[in-house]
């Protein structure tokens, strides 16, 4: 599980991890101003993550281990999804990002999101091209480097 242990305060769940590191090391990149309305968005997209987009993701991984015994639950975890993916593709449309001009933690934690949708990227065209800007940015390249191959970074 996501934990680490940053001089003595350890911090555990990925969106308190990455809110942690930009506001004690970041320096007051990676994130709006406190205050702002693209805070909140920020806020919001930073929770959304793992409070709502991953539960259909992680039904849907537990649901196919079941076979024909999970068959019945299978429409509305698909309505789901389509229902959380589509709402991402939605607000990346004509974007670059999920909130303001520039890369935030955001980013940073729904990028799990697409990852883990890896099979269903080409419905959500806005989202399939953000994953793969970030994947292509320069720092993504060196985490790679630095920590080694990562299944779900692929096309």
């Amino acid at each position: 599980s996501p934990v680490i242990d940053d001089d003595g305060l350890v911090v555990h769940e990925s969106g308190a991890i990455i809110d942690h590191i930009l506001r004690r090391h970041g320096g007051g990149r990676l994130q709006p101003a406190a205050g702002t309305a693209e805070y909140e968005a920020y806020n919001q997209w930073l929770h959304y993550a793992e409070g709502s987009a991953m539960l259909p993701l992680m039904l849907r991984l537990y649901v196919g281990r079941l076979g024909e015994a999970g068959a019945p639950l299978k429409p509305r975890i698909d309505s789901e999804l389509a229902n959380h993916l589509g709402y991402v593709d939605q607000a990346l449309q004509g974007r670059e990002f999920l909130v303001g001009n520039s890369l935030t933690g955001a980013d940073i934690q729904m990028s799990f999101v697409a990852e883990a949708a890896r099979d269903l990227r080409t419905q959500y065209p806005a989202m399939d091209a953000w994953i793969r800007r970030l994947w292509a940015r320069p720092a993504y390249q060196r985490a790679l480097e630095r920590g080694g191959p990562y299944a779900l970074a692929t096309p």
